[in-house]
């Protein structure tokens, strides 16, 4: 699969190695989401690019040496007994400036925990170092830990923190040279991970990717959340439980805590270290404030981790029984309603990407409560303006509209009903999966619309 998106972060990336003074820059994020190949499609002829192993510091600086050596003559004819003196030879042998990169530092630090501190000592008493440095890890907890936390010896001397996040959906319709609709549904299951999306174009169909890629206990990604906990959290099996009991179906932190039996109190923690990683999301309903956790609702926030614990963990033990076709066949009726509440959440995130109707509005959320009748109501999609002028309310179907008219009167009809719209001027809007009309409506918006505005 072909290098794509991040622009942006090559563009940073460039302008920070191409600069006189020797720059520090570190480069995090989760697993597979393409760190390695920014890097390698930015570094220049004779940079160093060096992937650190899970071994003895010794061998390390064996491997580093020999690797610097393929671009140094002689460098790793030198037994280097500590990491200082390979640092300051390599410094010493440089005739042109280059760019080091090690990727896969947090395992270098465990083996050699001193290093963070050495590389500030090295960053604060060389004033000709002759290289820049790139630090680059899938710990995210680790690295934001060695450059973030104040305590920490790198704190403060990066000169570019770049954090890599999963692609923007609309790019998996070029990956997967597939129509905006079926991108809807690859989404909802791989989420914006490409070396997922390299996985899945190896595959004839959904189904047999699904079957092959993650069902099956050889699969590749079968155990794949375990791997990225690992790397992330000191507490993998609380997150996999805390997971596990939201994916089938506790929302609100009560029943989370019931469901696995700990007070509530004991799962702040957890939960924000969660949050903080990219794999869940607390939802309040649109205008709440914040700090109302009565009202607030956890959801698995990665559409790939969703699926997994949606319809993978309730069904391991006959997966390991090698029963893939039968556990394909029994979540297969349920796929759709699944896909159905991604494309809600896609909906709600392409909102503020772009005008709608000429007006730019604030990031769109869901709302549900009791309406001016003193009704139940719930709105799929609610907006402020930023002028604060117009209120965007829409609704979600995964399915046809016959009359679109008739449903955006209703949908303002049922917005003039909301305790928070005031004088503000409603925009109806819809998104829908399909239309046998040649004319869509303004505000109707199909998977093509939202799969476009969601590439930026």
């Amino acid at each position: 699969m072909k290098f794509l998106d991040r622009e942006h972060e090559k563009e940073r990336l460039l302008k920070a190695i191409s600069r006189k003074k020797p720059a520090l820059i570190i480069i995090y994020g989760r697993r597979r989401c393409g760190k390695s190949t920014l890097i390698k499609n930015t570094l220049r002829q004779g940079d160093i690019y060096f992937v650190a192993q899970q071994a003895d510091e010794t061998l390390q600086r064996i491997h580093l040496a020999k690797t610097i050596g393929e671009k140094i003559n002689g460098f790793d004819s030198v037994i280097y007994p500590d990491w200082e003196s390979l640092f300051t030879n390599l410094n010493n042998l440089i005739r042109e400036p280059l760019t080091l990169c090690i990727d896969e530092f947090p395992y270098l630090v465990k083996s050699s925990p001193g290093l963070p501190s050495l590389l500030q000592k090295i960053i604060d008493n060389t004033p000709r170092r002759k290289y820049h440095l790139i630090l680059c890890g899938s710990s995210q907890q680790m690295m934001q830990g060695m450059v973030l936390e104040s305590s920490s010896p790198l704190y403060g001397r990066a000169d570019e923190i770049i954090k890599i996040s999963p692609l923007a959906p609309g790019w998996i319709t070029e990956a997967l040279h597939c129509s905006p609709l079926q991108a809807v549904a690859e989404y909802s299951v791989w989420g914006g991970v490409p070396r997922y999306w390299e996985l899945r174009a190896e595959e004839r169909s959904f189904r047999a990717a699904v079957i092959n890629i993650v069902l099956d206990r050889f699969g590749p990604l079968h155990e794949e959340p375990a791997r990225l906990f690992l790397d992330d959290m000191r507490e993998s099996v609380q997150a996999f439980s805390i997971l596990s009991v939201i994916g089938a179906g506790a929302g609100r932190l009560s029943e989370i805590a019931a469901r696995l039996n700990k007070p509530a109190t004991h799962l702040a923690r957890p939960l924000d270290n969660l949050i903080q990683q990219g794999y869940l999301k607390r939802e309040m309903p649109f205008g709440e404030p914040p700090k109302n956790s009565k009202r607030s609702i956890y959801r698995i926030a990665d559409p790939f981790m969703n699926f997994y614990f949606t319809f993978l963990v309730p069904n391991l033990s006959r997966l390991e029984l090698g029963l893939n076709d039968t556990v394909y066949k029994s979540i297969e009726p349920k796929l759709q309603g699944y896909i159905a509440a991604e494309w809600e959440n896609l909906c709600r995130r392409a909102v503020s990407v772009e005008p709608v109707s000429g007006i730019e509005f604030d990031i769109a959320s869901k709302w549900w409560g009791t309406n001016l009748k003193r009704e139940l109501m719930e709105i799929d999609i609610v907006a402020e303006s930023v002028d604060r002028k117009y209120l965007l309310v829409g609704e979600c179907k995964w399915s046809g509209v016959n009359n679109p008219e008739k449903l955006l009167e209703e949908i303002k009809e049922k917005a003039e009903l909301l305790p928070f719209a005031g004088k503000k001027k409603i925009i109806p809007v819809i998104f829908i999966k399909e239309t046998s009309r040649n004319k869509i409506p303004e505000n109707v918006f199909l998977p093509s619309h939202v799969m476009k505005r969601l590439k930026d």
